[in-house]
């Protein structure tokens, strides 16, 4: 045993771990619920080490890579607490633990190794290797076969970060040359009609690796289907050629002239041939295609000295929209005004792009109203509708730079990556090529800022729909764009909503009760989408319960949460803006915690900071531009109650002193003016809390 190995504890040998797919873990037959994705992110690096200590540095390195922040190892040391509460919740919080355990400056997990599925996995396969060397291949056959069940899909399926990233690459490649080597056995024993089967299907998902084409074509020729051997290997060359501009390798080659010949070697009672060996793994790895195939790829044009050189195919329509909100409420003057702006402005000859942008906070609908309004404008967009994710408020991934996202898009016109440019430029150049005089519309969804849109801003008859959780000014300013600004919902919207989601019968006579969720949930339309669906989930509760449930001030966020969905929490999209404030914004944010009154002025915010009312509007302006505060008036602004929920949290966050300063200067002897009058609370309600809220 090494250095910094362990001993595996009672409770870890009670416990099963699946790398082979999405990362799961059960403890006693029972499914253990991991918690959010960088802590998957955690877990899945010392699963990849089971009983080895795994140091703070590698693991900071795996969940965040190059874009750790500075409070990396502090959110190592969170993630590990959450799940020693996860895998063993029976442990008091002064026991050391017996599945991670913290040793040498870092944690390792300790479990039974074959407990693992990657582990088994790597047994079996070397085992197959060493029964199909000692003249086994039945035997190997089988081994092979119970170590390719134990896969359930891509390899750390849900967890993110630069570790999983390689993993996934590493066991995807393990485990294509597993299935190569269990291919070339099958022939070995004359299971010919089986091979087939297998590899037609994974060489349409793995179109340009060779070795696989090249056991499927002997594997249909001693299936007696000659022609079709051939005609994968014609499909081959022109895939290759389209593609990468290549002629197949020499096996590929000497194996399409052997079927031609009818060559001894390729006889079903004789074994594929030892030179086939050389490929190992096919000639191409690493340069696979996903999802690509001759269909709608590249075509091939003519050259002077007789050759072919790849030409752009047409390009496809693409149909990408994602479905319809269920029980999509209200907005209807909204859809109007961008309906209009965009039929207008294609009224008009030789304009540019029709340009909207829809603004507003987390939760509110921006991506539900903008499919709303696209499936409606569909049909005016007959040459096809695209749309981009562009993540820039993403809990789990970095935003999509332009450069990624007009791969992403070209891909979709039918661009194969051997005549993708690399640059940016010669991306949107391309891009504007070939949308030039198409009725195309693009909905680019969460967008950060300007920079990353304008390259996707196509030229002509197309329609383009942008939401963001920023105020795009500069997109407005420059290229023409129409901004609308999305509130919560009005009540009686927000009534409806729920009716539709819950069902009337559940709700009549409780009037009363859907107005007070409607006001629990800010009616936002996310939040009451979550509440609703827990009341769906739960026949026999009552409206007036799940009220009650909401009405708890303590930890309320916590019920606007779906387990295992980053998507469907609040808590989560409130923190993915606040994570994009700048610092002296964030600051003053989560001082704002500490705020009773419902009204937020210039010279609230001095007071509170201890800075001057200059400082103290440019960063209310900024909270005002990220929809983390709402403009009521001039220099007069409001928290949503849900926003101002999440801010109380983060106040604990600042440092105790300036917790107790910023309290100490709210509440001055003599008012400003009236101007921090509201701040004052009633003289018996004014404390501090335990965690350092005010006015509770």
């Amino acid at each position: 045993m090494t250095r910094d190995a362990f001993v595996v504890g009672s409770f870890g040998g009670m416990m099963r771990l699946e790398l082979l797919g999405p990362l799961r873990i059960w403890s006693r037959d029972e499914e253990v619920v991991l918690g959010p994705p960088k802590q998957r992110a955690a877990l899945g690096v010392l699963a990849s080490r089971v009983n080895h200590v795994v140091s703070l540095e590698r693991m900071v390195d795996a969940v965040w890579g190059d874009a750790a922040p500075q409070t990396a190892v502090n959110g190592i040391h969170t993630y590990v607490a959450g799940l020693r509460r996860a895998l063993e919740p029976d442990r008091g919080p002064r026991e050391s633990g017996g599945v991670l355990v913290s040793a040498g400056g870092g944690y390792a997990l300790c479990m039974d190794p074959e407990a693992v599925d990657a582990e088994r996995f790597t047994r079996q396969h070397t085992e197959a290797r060493r029964l199909r060397a000692d003249g086994h291949p039945e035997r190997a056959g089988q081994v092979y076969e119970a170590a390719l069940a134990l896969w359930h899909g891509e390899a750390y399926a849900n967890v993110p970060g630069p570790f999983a990233d390689l993993e996934r690459t590493r066991l995807r490649e393990l485990r294509l040359t597993a299935i190569e080597e269990w291919a070339d056995t099958m022939l070995a024993v004359a299971r010919h009609t089986e091979t087939v089967a297998v590899l037609s299907d994974l060489v349409t998902r793995e179109p340009l690796r060779e070795r696989l084409r090249w056991l499927l074509m002997l594997a249909l020729y001693r299936c007696g289907r000659r022609a079709h051997a051939l005609g994968l290997y014609r499909e081959t060359r022109q895939l290759l050629h389209d593609e990468l501009g290549l002629e197949p390798g020499f096996e590929l080659r000497r194996l399409h002239e052997q079927i031609l010949g009818g060559h001894p070697d390729l006889d079903p009672r004789r074994p594929p041939s030892e030179g086939a060996a050389s490929l190992s793994g096919g000639t191409l790895t690493g340069n696979t295609l996903s999802g690509s195939s001759l269909t709608g790829s590249a075509l091939t044009g003519p050259r002077r000295d007789g050759h072919a050189v790849p030409a752009l195919a047409p390009a496809p329509r693409p149909a990408q929209l994602p479905p319809d909100a269920r029980g999509f409420t209200g907005r209807g003057e909204e859809l109007a005004r961008l309906r209009n702006f965009v039929t207008q402005e294609h009224a008009r000859p030789g304009t540019p792009a029709a340009l909207a942008v829809v603004e507003g906070g987390a939760g509110v609908g921006k991506t539900a109203l903008a499919l709303r309004l696209a499936h409606r404008l569909s049909e005016d967009y007959p040459d096809g509708q695209l749309f981009v994710d562009l993540r820039g408020t993403s809990p789990e991934q970095q935003p999509l730079s332009a450069r990624a996202a007009l791969a992403q898009v070209l891909r979709s016109l039918g661009v194969p990556d051997a005549r993708m440019p690399d640059d940016l430029t010669g991306r949107t150049s391309l891009y504007r090529s070939l949308l030039h005089g198409r009725r195309v519309l693009l909905v680019l969804d969460d967008a950060l800022d300007a920079e990353q849109v304008r390259p996707l801003l196509p030229r002509g008859p197309a329609g383009v729909l942008i939401t963001s959780r920023r105020r795009q000014y500069g997109l407005a300013a420059r290229d023409g764009a129409y901004r609308i600004g999305l509130a919560p919902l009005p009540q009686d919207d927000a009534l409806e909503l729920l009716t539709y989601l819950i069902g009337e019968p559940r709700l009549t006579g409780r009037q009363d009760s859907a107005v007070r969720l409607a006001q629990l949930c800010g009616c936002l339309p996310l939040a009451l989408r979550i509440a609703a669906e827990g009341m769906v989930a739960k026949p026999r509760l009552s409206l007036d319960e799940l009220v009650d449930d909401h009405a708890a001030e303590h930890n309320r966020l916590d019920r606007f949460a779906v387990e295992g969905d980053v998507a469907a929490s609040l808590r989560i999209a409130f923190a993915a803006s606040l994570r994009l404030l700048p610092a002296d914004a964030a600051h003053l944010f989560r001082l704002l915690g500490l705020y009773a009154g419902t009204r937020v002025t210039v010279p609230v915010a001095a007071v509170l900071s201890g800075k001057s009312p200059a400082w103290a509007a440019r960063q209310l302006e900024v909270l005002a531009d990220h929809h983390l505060l709402e403009d009521v008036g001039r220099d007069s602004y409001r928290l949503h109650s849900l926003i101002r929920l999440y801010a109380a949290e983060c106040a604990d966050e600042e440092p105790l002193e300036d917790r107790t300063a910023a309290l100490a200067r709210m509440l001055p002897a003599e008012p400003l003016d009236g101007a921090i009058s509201e701040m004052q609370p009633p003289e018996s309600s004014c404390r501090l809390s335990p965690v350092g809220h005010l006015f509770e």
